[in-house]
């Protein structure tokens, strides 16, 4: 838990707002000693928090990082794999923790495609911040009980989408699957992809929830908190995937 702590702070760190926040305390504590810098540092800070927070650079960075939409009927395949989204902990009007707002678009769809394929269904994700239910057990719960899905195989250890491509592996290795239909948010399929078939697997990107958007308006040009969320989420990922390149290089 403590090295799941530090690798997200860590990410917040580097990713939007937390870096340009951080670009624009340096402008600010510089502002006496070396004002040129400081101002220089302030106007950076600001100008990119405000770029970045615009609905039409938040949507255009994620649709330029988005694996497209899957072509149907989907190419055969032995399971579906659907990849946990986070959790609504203690949610008092289900009683207890349950799946989050991300993890059940992905739900919803993995059950769309299970209902037209009939094809077993795994579901990855661990707690990695220590709590008694997985995501992986909270998404089998939801799965079955409010869109009738069987889950075959439920993975409750991982604590990133690595460890779910391997703990997965490991899973469906003694029954021979092999190629799988992978469903995920789309902004973070190209990571997930990435992870599996560097774990042996054969991968159909089955990718829900793209960032898209209506006819551009003024409101396109002006601030707005999802917008900077889109953003940051690129981020994330282009860093998540720098990341995950050089783990799988340097393994130790």
């Amino acid at each position: 838990m403590i090295s799941w702590q530090i690798t997200n702070a860590l990410a917040s760190l580097l990713i939007p707002p937390g870096l340009l926040l951080a670009v624009l305390a340096a402008g600010l504590a510089l502002a006496r000693s070396r004002p040129r810098l400081g101002r220089a540092l302030q106007f950076v800070g600001a100008g990119f928090l405000y770029l970045l927070s615009m609905p039409l650079v938040g949507t255009a960075l994620l649709q330029s990082w988005e694996t497209p939409a899957t072509a149907t009927p989907l190419p055969p395949a032995a399971a579906i794999v659907v990849l946990g989204g986070g959790q609504y902990r203690n949610a008092p009007e289900y009683g207890g923790d349950t799946v989050g707002a991300m993890g059940l678009v992905r739900l919803r769809y993995a059950a769309r495609l299970q209902r037209r394929s009939g094809l077993p269904v795994l579901v990855s994700g661990g707690s990695p911040d220590g709590a008694p239910v997985s995501e992986a057990q909270a998404m089998r719960i939801t799965l079955e009980r409010e869109f009738g899905v069987p889950v075959r195989w439920v993975e409750s250890l991982s604590a990133n989408t690595l460890d779910s491509a391997r703990n997965s592996r490991d899973l469906l290795a003694a029954e021979g699957v092999r190629r799988i239909v992978l469903v995920t948010h789309a902004w973070h399929m190209p990571r997930a992809r990435l992870a599996f078939e560097n774990a042996g697997f054969e991968v159909i990107p089955a990718p829900t929830a793209h960032a898209t958007r209506s006819m551009p308006t003024v409101l396109d040009l002006l601030p707005d908190a999802g917008a900077l969320l889109d953003s940051a989420l690129f981020f994330h990922e282009a860093i998540g995937i720098l990341w995950y390149r050089l783990r799988l290089i340097f393994p130790g």
